[in-house]
């Protein structure tokens, strides 16, 4: 018998422990999605490293949270690790949360949670919202098998990073800029051909939409109308008979 068998799952405040540091995943998109044990978290510890201390505060505010916070950012990750750092091994708590999601997908929180395992610190997740699941939900195309890619490279690597996709037979999910959106999907319809795919922006906000259909007409789309705000792109994976 498995040792918590039969338990009910803990639903006590969050207990925080000293030098450890909780990567605590944040709304994508409406405050609401927050979860219970997320704010306690970042209620608790004695620092937030945030993406970004200007956006964060909103979060903040909408749930009364008081705990100082720090920037932390693909800018600045290498200056401050080090101190955060020294605050952990001083015996801190240290939460890390990104603009927004779950930190480490796609943003610098990947460096600070490297260098903290090398330096032999706990670390711990509270996940929570995150945009690459919900859209590959929404798309409709399969999701038994998929392969996250992120942002695409803007310039360099950016014609063999698309040829490698052309022939993952998996549900492709990618990152995409609204100012690059048409780009890629003309890349994607280049090397993979017109699968079908979706456009899925602004989820869980005033005005998610999901646009699914053949990557030309997505493309066409695009072209047509500015689509701005979080993308993500999921597109079918390679045709079992072309693999074939």
């Amino acid at each position: 018998m498995m040792p918590d068998a039969g338990k009910t799952p803990s639903a006590e405040p969050a207990q925080i422990e000293p030098g450890t540091l909780y990567v605590v995943s944040t709304p994508i998109g409406n405050l609401r999605d927050m979860t219970l044990r997320a704010i306690d978290v970042l209620s608790a510890v004695d620092l937030v490293a945030a993406e970004d201390t200007r956006h964060s505060r909103k979060l903040f505010q909408q749930y009364g949270i008081l705990t100082p916070m720090i920037s932390f950012h693909d800018f600045n990750k290498t200056r401050q690790t080090p101190k955060i750092l020294k605050e952990l091994q001083s015996g801190k708590a240290v939460a890390l949360i990104s603009d927004a999601g779950t930190p480490g997908i796609s943003d610098p929180g990947f460096y600070l949670v490297r260098e903290a395992i090398h330096a032999g610190i706990p670390v711990t997740a509270v996940p929570g919202a995150t945009a690459l699941i919900p859209a590959l939900i929404l798309s409709g195309l399969p999701v038994h098998r998929f392969a996250f890619e992120g942002f695409p490279p803007p310039k360099k690597g950016r014609r063999r990073f698309f040829e490698t996709l052309a022939n993952e037979d998996r549900t492709i999910i990618l990152y995409a800029s609204p100012h690059r959106l048409q780009r890629t999907l003309q890349d994607l319809l280049t090397f993979c051909g017109d699968r079908n795919a979706a456009i899925v922006r602004e989820l869980t906000k005033k005005f998610e939409e999901i646009l699914r259909g053949r990557l030309s007409e997505l493309l066409t789309e695009a072209q047509t109308r500015p689509l701005k705000g979080e993308i993500v792109l999921v597109v079918e994976g390679k045709p079992k008979k072309d693999t074939e």
